[in-house]
């Protein structure tokens, strides 16, 4: 008798279960209804989290050990070669203006030769897949990605700007600067960064301005000129004060660390809230890497306090200046693509050494971009924005013919750092 009874509810519990299964599945099937969204925002959050990611998304500790800062075993993003692609540029250079520092737009300043905009990075044992920018969008929305660095790291976000407009003018991306204390002082020439956000999606792009990744705090001297303490094991207040709201951090440094950068700047370099004395980093190379290191190690602390933050170093970009500097003449009037050679292989680790060494170990990874950039000497704005210095006045009757200004260190965009952007998209 129990049996029977036993029976007949399982027979009653499965054919509830039938008719909740067929009731999901009309709910389901309905592009409009609610609940089809939440389940599958559920599936793409649980998808996209770290313990359920794929080899592509593996510990960061691992992936920031690797030389190759690939997030799997198998590919290779610092690995491979430069290839030819029809489907290059992926904006144009002369209508991107609202994003676009004109000084970087080599077509608007006449170069006459573009080849070398039709080349794309193949990574060494898979295929990125190709960039597209309603799809960045939907996978950035509610999302905030933050560049922190020197001038390069300037060109990688408004690269980024262009990639995500499309290049084209886009009056409904708003300007949100004010939200992160990014407005133009009172004198000042431009604003320390710019913030902007895509209403449709809800994600922001932001870049400060932090050369040295250190710590910039006004000193208290009365006489000019007025100096700058450069703490150097403190990271920007820009970074402590709004870590919390970034989703995906870039950061940069590199070309600044120079004693007449430094010197002109009026910076003068602290360490534990004093005047460095020491004649170790005195040496600005050892203060560069002992910078870099300090900036790593603050924020590898700072991760799992955040544990959406995806965090990237980016190697240093390659300056290609030849028979002199940028102020005595040197340029890079190449204008063949790859005349320097196409791939990179090998086993190695990064070509900057210094990036490589602070985020081993660590949860941050390395955007590393030094060699595969070090093979486009032909994409620099050399030959496109030549600035001829005034004349100086050597004695009373006579002046000398100053060499041209050459800019062999920043990219034509479209460019190099578009390449740069896809290769930390394939990585988020």
């Amino acid at each position: 008798m129990f049996g029977g009874k036993s029976y007949m509810l399982r027979g009653s519990v499965s054919l509830a279960l039938v008719l909740l299964i067929l009731l999901m599945l009309t709910l389901l099937v309905s592009e409009e209804n609610p609940l089809r969204a939440s389940l599958f925002d559920v599936q793409r959050q649980f998808l996209d989290s770290p313990s359920s990611s794929s080899s592509s998304s593996s510990s960061s500790s691992s992936s920031s050990s690797s030389s190759s800062s690939s997030s799997s075993s198998v590919c290779n993003f610092a690995k491979g070669k430069w290839v030819k692609d029809r489907k290059r540029p992926l904006y144009s250079g002369s209508e991107c203006k609202q994003w676009l520092s004109s000084m970087w737009a080599c077509r608007v300043m006449g170069r006459p030769d573009f080849s070398f905009e039709g080349y794309r990075w193949q990574p060494q044992g898979c295929n990125m897949p190709q960039f597209d920018r309603f799809t960045f969008l939907t996978r950035m929305q509610n999302k905030t990605i933050a560049f922190i660095g020197d001038s390069l790291g300037r060109q990688q976000f408004q690269s980024l700007m262009c990639m995500a407009t499309g290049g084209q003018d886009s009056p409904e991306v708003q300007n949100v600067g004010w939200e992160y204390g990014l407005v133009k002082a009172k004198g000042a020439l431009r604003p320390d960064g710019w913030a902007y956000r895509f209403p449709t999606t809800n994600t922001t792009i932001l870049y400060y301005w932090s050369a040295s990744l250190s710590d910039l705090v006004p000193m208290n001297n009365t006489d000019p000129p007025r100096l700058t303490a450069m703490h150097l094991d403190r990271p920007p207040a820009f970074m402590r004060n709004y870590l919390h709201r970034f989703d995906v951090l870039v950061l940069n440094t590199g070309h600044h660390w120079n004693r007449g950068k430094i010197e002109g700047n009026h910076w003068v370099m602290h360490v534990n809230g004093t005047k460095v004395e020491g004649e170790f980093l005195k040496d600005i190379s050892h203060a560069k890497v002992f910078t870099i290191h300090s900036v790593a190690k603050w924020l590898d602390a700072q991760l799992p306090l955040h544990p959406r933050l995806k965090a990237f170093f980016r190697t240093i970009s390659p300056r290609h200046f030849r028979n002199g500097d940028w102020n005595t003449g040197g340029n890079c009037n190449n204008t063949v693509p790859l005349s320097r050679g196409s791939e990179i292989t090998g086993d190695d680790g990064s070509v900057d050494t210094t990036v490589e060494s602070a985020v081993n170990g660590t949860r941050i990874k390395i955007l590393d971009i030094t060699a595969l950039s070090e093979l486009r000497d032909e994409a620099h704005i050399s030959g496109s924005k030549l600035k001829p210095r005034k004349p100086k006045k050597v004695r009373s009757n006579v002046t000398s013919t100053a060499p041209a200004v050459n800019d062999c260190l920043h990219w034509c965009l479209p460019g190099i750092p578009d390449t740069w952007n896809e290769l930390f998209i394939a990585q988020v």
